[in-house]
């Protein structure tokens, strides 16, 4: 298995070298592609001394740097990464395995966030049943998919947000969705600025909205972004 990893970044100085010391440390023969959407806080600059990552610029938007990313990537399994999640040291054999079941097209990992709060305990906990009883996942689970299936749907729809959910969606109308029963962990950094309730029931409303018709780009106008000078 060939694995291209591929990781949006927009500001992402402060938590992107852990992402990417995480998947050094799986001693796996990795392509990174970073697929920068226009970075201004030292994160281009720490790229420029990291001569084991391939570094695109791309239009700002999780769904279009992706893509980007993916269109030049070589490898036959793309994985999905954010620029602010830790993967299971032995992530690589994980999919490996998983995707050694010819109809498993794709995948993700359940989650834990990096802080242990009791209330976020309980949010992730509910976020991993939804995720085994569904079998579907956002973003952050890091979603891997076989290349050709990707090709075959398109890639990411060009929206600001829900774009990983409708690729989950397109995959399972191919064959079989893995969920891994690793934890990713991931930041808490917006739970913990907006409040884990609070936070927690705007992803609810705003996912009811998705299912219900209204456009992607018009719920992210209620998605604020958790870095203060994005916001």
């Amino acid at each position: 298995m060939n694995l291209s990893v591929i990781i949006p970044t927009l500001n992402e100085r402060e938590q992107l070298p852990l992402t990417i010391e995480r998947l050094r440390a799986s001693s796996a023969n990795l392509e990174i592609i970073i697929a920068d959407g226009g970075s201004y806080d030292g994160t281009r600059e720490w790229l420029d001394s990291q001569p084991d990552i391939i570094v695109i610029n791309s239009e700002r938007g999780r769904g279009k740097q992706q893509n980007a990313g993916a269109k030049i990537a070589i490898g036959d399994v793309l994985l999905f990464l954010h620029a602010d999640c830790l993967l299971p040291i032995n992530f690589f054999q994980l999919i490996q395995h998983s995707l050694a079941n010819s109809e498993t097209c794709g995948g993700a990992f359940q989650i834990q966030f990096d802080t242990d709060f009791r209330s976020l305990n309980i949010i992730a906990a509910g976020i991993n049943v939804r995720t085994r009883v569904t079998k579907t996942a956002t973003g952050d689970q890091a979603i891997f998919v076989r290349r050709e299936i990707f090709e075959a749907i398109g890639g990411f729809e060009n929206w600001l947000l829900f774009e990983d959910i409708k690729l989950v969606s397109e995959i399972k109308q191919r064959g079989a969705f893995k969920i891994i029963n690793e934890n990713v962990i991931i930041s808490a950094r917006r739970y913990l600025n907006f409040g884990p309730w609070r936070t927690t029931f705007l992803m609810f409303a705003l996912r009811i909205g998705y299912w219900l018709g209204v456009h992607p780009d018009k719920l992210f106008q209620r998605f604020q972004d958790v870095r203060p000078h994005l916001k």
